[in-house]
């Protein structure tokens, strides 16, 4: 079985700012090239570590491109030639970014919050986990894998995990950035290009696969809604770019 996120208790959001300020939450309507991204988000955490800047929540889409974590196998990038590839600070190995995917890029200052790796990556799983049973949708984690993973089961057949989002951060001067990928409705053939996250035995899911016809404004709403559960509260924010 996998293994649940608890809920937030009923006390309040597990890893909210001691100070109680609102979170910027920025959408991009627009997809956003992923090295203009990168240097608009580390410009960001930078700006977050040093007093100039607020922490910012910013939701956006990729052309589809195929990033490399710190952890990543060369032997795991299947088709090097059918997206563009890049090497990526984040956690992780391969993961692929396109249209449909909803990108949500974290810079919280985990210095106004807890200093606790651990319990932020957790904190995260629980925000995806709590966005996704909106949707009645029972997300898990698993030990020994990042992310998010729903349980697949069809009459005379083993039980299948698939991953339906893929966490990646990456700290510095106790600023996050980088961040989640939850998968809405992008082409899931596009991952067969490499391996998702070094995990082979196991697959890819969405929100529209799994047969339930979510708009990435849904899944937004549903996002921002359990983030203040988890982080507490967000005010609209411009994007970066």
């Amino acid at each position: 079985m996998l293994d649940r996120v608890l809920n937030p208790s009923a006390s309040g959001p597990i890893f909210a700012r001691q100070d109680g300020v609102a979170t910027g939450w920025a959408v991009s309507t627009a997809p956003v090239g992923y090295a203009q991204a990168v240097d608009a988000m580390e410009a960001r955490a930078a700006a977050i570590a040093e007093g100039r800047a607020g922490e910012l929540i910013w939701l956006l889409e990729h052309p589809p491109i195929y990033t490399a974590g710190v952890s990543s196998k060369p032997a795991d990038l299947l088709e090097p030639g059918r997206f563009p590839v890049f090497q990526s600070g984040r956690g992780g190995q391969f993961t692929y970014h396109g249209p449909g995917q909803r990108v949500v890029y974290v810079m919280l200052d985990l210095s106004k919050r807890q200093r606790d790796v651990r319990a932020f990556v957790g904190a995260l799983e629980t925000w995806v986990i709590g966005a996704l049973a909106t949707f009645n949708v029972t997300g898990a984690v698993r030990p020994g894998r990042v992310g998010v993973w729903v349980e697949r089961r069809t009459p005379g057949a083993p039980v299948r995990e698939d991953k339906i989002a893929a966490i990646g951060v990456k700290l510095r001067r106790w600023v996050s950035f980088h961040g989640v990928s939850l998968n809405v409705e992008p082409d899931l053939g596009h991952f067969s290009g490499i391996v998702p996250c070094g995990i082979a035995e196991h697959g890819v899911t969405s929100l529209v696969d799994l047969g339930l016809p979510v708009t990435l404004d849904e899944a937004d709403e549903a996002l921002r809604a359990n983030f203040t559960q988890v982080f507490g509260p967000v005010d609209a924010a411009p994007a970066p770019i």
